[in-house]
């Protein structure tokens, strides 16, 4: 007899375990199913995310930047140093503990929320069927509800074959045991600059790939040339409109051939990234004859409310329509665990902030000015350099600015963008703002504390309607 639960998540990502944790607040009996090897080879919760994606990356991001201010930026605090070196299996035992801390901390949830795990790959071989599969033997779990949280996977192009030594995928990159003389990166996208900057840092020369011939396309074009610039200030390499052919892995180091507009072009490093984006895991994920549709990119076709064709079967995460982040997804397993609670979820797709974390930030939140050109939407801009702002000024960190674009008509905020120290954490009020429909005239007349690099969103606010006091309107 197969044991039965209220709702049963199948995977243990950030959608995943969140789901998981608000449905059994709700008082659903959960049961979340996990394949999730960590580094012993153990069962580790968390996902991608958690073990090797957001958190690992950023603990990288954080220390290449400590070793890069204090051989860089230090001196002009003041501060001296001789014989600096960086110890990379430190940073990475760092970069372990820290995940380590936070997939224990997953699992301390769970059993403080009396969810029960099992360890194997979840399949859907009923509308209220999950078979669990792992190395021992097979099971069967029923369920009233199941939702569907298998996140996303690295995308393999066969022009550079990824074998984790010379060729690596985002999660080999996360592991280099030494700095590579030359590293080449395929992708300019999040990953790409993430993974690039925290190599370059440490004394990589980076050349980063870029099938587009336009830099960071999603963002604001404004924002994306003041990075643009600033990326190459610091040393990284950035080739737009470039096509990879193919590669070989030499004794030399990696050969890769591409094209771009004008020619064919080799260069040879010594390890290679591959970062072109991710692909859903919903591969064998559905058991046939059920009604479940999927896109022709594997993504799961779901409404609004992320409820699949079967109204008992949803799902969330990278696995269906929209950005591939992860506290969007962490949204969407609230809101499907509270619709299966029979209470109203809901998320605002229009608000969810974008950041990239390389240094300075990136990050936004609403319609790029592009966007609004494009759907002929009439639109006022109030910006404010960080060069500007008293503490950036004071933390020596004057590249940025934060960038305003508000209705015409009713002053309505229509998008936030800022590249500049701490934007991931400047775009929440950002956020919030968005979220109460907020007009710009609304942001400004809010008390910032001084000095504060959020001063810079306030002035931006005032700049809307040209009325920013630390700038020349």
């Amino acid at each position: 007899m197969s044991e039965t639960y209220d709702v049963i998540v199948i995977g243990a990502g950030p959608a995943g375990y969140v789901a998981a944790i608000r449905c059994a607040q709700l008082g659903l009996k959960t049961a979340c199913v996990d394949d999730w090897k960590g580094m012993d080879g153990k069962p580790s919760l968390g996902g991608t995310c958690l073990n090797v994606g957001c958190i690992p990356s950023k603990a990288l991001l954080d220390s290449s930047e400590q070793y890069y201010q204090l051989t860089h930026h230090f001196a002009q605090h003041g501060i001296s140093a001789q014989n600096v070196k960086i110890d990379i299996a430190t940073m990475l035992a760092r970069k372990d503990k820290i995940v380590t801390t936070l997939t224990n901390g997953v699992k301390t949830l769970f059993d403080a929320n009396k969810i029960i795990t099992y360890h194997g790959r979840g399949r859907l071989v009923k509308p209220t069927q999950v078979e669990v599969s792992n190395a021992s033997n097979t099971k069967v779990l029923e369920g009233t509800n199941i939702i569907l949280a298998t996140g996303s996977s690295p995308i393999d192009i066969p022009v550079a074959k990824v074998d984790q030594k010379s060729i690596l995928d985002s999660t080999g990159a996360l592991s280099l045991k030494d700095v590579p003389k030359h590293l080449g990166v395929i992708g300019a996208g999040v990953i790409g600059l993430e993974l690039g900057s925290v190599w370059r840092r440490l004394g990589s020369q980076v050349t980063i790939l870029e099938a587009v011939d336009q830099f960071l396309p999603a963002a604001d074009r404004q924002i994306a040339q003041d990075a643009q610039r600033v990326f190459k200030q610091q040393g990284l390499e950035i080739q737009l409109g470039c096509q990879v052919t193919g590669s070989k892995v030499q004794k030399s180091g990696v050969q890769v051939d591409y094209k771009n507009k004008d020619s064919e072009q080799t260069i040879t490093v010594d390890r290679l990234i591959v970062a072109v984006g991710r692909k859903p895991n919903t591969k064998n994920l559905i058991g046939p004859g059920i009604n479940i549709r999927q896109d022709s990119r594997g993504f799961i076709e779901v409404d609004e409310q992320c409820r699949t064709a079967i109204s008992n079967i949803y799902a969330i995460g990278d696995s269906v329509r929209g950005p591939m982040l992860a506290h969007k997804g962490s949204e969407e397993g609230v809101m499907v665990a509270e619709l299966i609670a029979g209470q109203s979820g809901h998320i605002n797709y229009n608000v969810i902030p974008w950041v990239i974390y390389t240094w300075p930030e990136i990050a936004w939140t609403g319609r790029t000015e592009q966007q609004l050109k494009q759907d002929g939407i009439e639109y006022k801009v109030g910006m404010f350099p960080m060069g500007a702002n008293g503490r950036a000024l004071a933390m020596g960190e004057t590249n940025g600015r934060i960038k305003i674009l508000a209705a015409a008509d009713d002053d309505e905020v229509l998008g936030i963008h800022a590249i500049g120290a701490y934007a991931s954490e400047l775009i929440a009020e950002a956020v919030v703002a968005m979220e109460f429909s907020a007009a710009s005239e609304d942001i400004a007349r809010i008390v910032h504390a001084h000095p504060t690099l959020s001063e810079s969103t306030h002035e931006a606010a005032l700049a809307v309607n040209k009325r920013a006091i630390h700038r020349v309107n």
